[in-house]
């Protein structure tokens, strides 16, 4: 009989898409990595399951414990399903621009949610990188997984998703688009992928009000490039040390309003309901649509679900409320 051991058997194997009317202007074979066939609906599970491992290995976090994480709501569903699954009590630390159907689904399977205010520097005590810090010291065998800093991260990506892009391709791949936002996805697939075949290029999605496209091009960490933003899950106002800027060629910044158009696009015209960071993925590979030739198969990864944002993208009014709807 063919079956799982538990649902964390899933992990992984996602299919390729192929991308049609969306990229008719572009000659090359466009496909989606499509993460959503994960069991918790992203990419995220993926780096969960490997952080907690890792950390059981390292005598980080014993038997009953307490993990505790900062999450834009992707990366603490994985980490809750493992949670389940191998015992431990989970606590989701939230910023209140993240869609309320993330903090629902994160209750909904067991997790402690504490929502914390975005619009405050990294620093603030408030903020929830200082919060989920706080929380670890405070609470008896607990322990803080850190994904922007927790190599492993980048790791289960170089591990598992950057060989099956390159088995799923047959080697054929020859550039990689992908949103970046803790940075252990581009960096992890790009890394193998680069040892595979140096002249593959490694694209990064980023938007308005995060830092990474200005450092990338001059090193320079600019705090005016620094302000709060509607898209989720990609950007930030600090350089995780998952991302590995050595293995980018290079980045291009989406508008909130085209990350979230082009995820109503990718739902009614190609029948991908996907979360925010789709929509910015596929309008930063049409804004890209130059480096591409006929013979080109360009992989793009689409992060997460459209459930996550059903109160938000797919909502008539919100868009309206935000000005992305006429």
């Amino acid at each position: 009989m063919d079956y799982k051991e538990n649902i964390l058997g899933t992990i992984g194997n996602t299919p390729l898409v192929k991308i049609n009317k969306l990229v008719e202007d572009i000659p090359a074979l466009v496909l989606a990595k499509y993460e959503t066939f994960n069991p918790g609906n992203s990419v995220k599970d993926r780096m969960a399951v490997k952080m907690i491992e890792d950390a059981e290995k390292e005598g980080l976090i014993k038997p009953g414990g307490t993990i505790i994480e900062g999450t834009s709501g992707n990366t603490g569903m994985g980490l809750a399903l493992a949670a389940i699954i191998k015992g431990y009590k989970m606590v989701c630390v939230i910023a209140d621009k993240q869609s309320k159907e993330k903090i629902d689904i994160l209750r909904a399977v067991g997790s402690e949610v504490i929502v914390c205010p975005t619009d405050v520097e990294p620093e603030d005590p408030r903020s929830y990188y200082s919060t989920s810090k706080r929380l670890a010291e405070e609470t008896p065998n607990s322990w803080y997984v850190n994904q922007y800093d927790n190599l492993s991260n980048a790791k289960a990506h170089y591990e598992s998703t950057g060989p099956e892009i390159w088995e799923q391709t047959d080697g054929k791949i020859t550039h990689f688009v992908v949103g970046v936002g803790t940075g252990g996805t581009i960096s992890g697939v790009g890394k193998y992928l680069k040892e595979k075949n140096p002249n593959i290029k490694i694209w990064g999605i980023d938007t308005y009000g995060s830092v990474f496209k200005k450092y990338h091009e001059t090193g320079e960490f600019d705090e005016n490039e620094i302000y709060p933003y509607v898209t989720e899950g990609i950007g930030e106002d600090i350089l995780p040390k998952n991302v590995n800027f050595d293995i980018i060629d290079g980045f291009t910044k989406v508008t909130d309003k085209d990350a979230a158009v082009y995820t109503r696009r990718l739902a009614k015209e190609e029948g991908m309901f996907l979360g925010n960071s789709a929509g910015a993925a596929m309008k930063g590979l049409l804004q890209l649509k130059e480096h591409f030739k006929k013979d080109d198969v360009v992989v793009v990864l689409f992060h997460d679900h459209g459930s996550r944002y059903v109160g938000k993208i797919y909502n008539d009014e919100w868009m309206k409320k935000q000005g992305f709807l006429d």
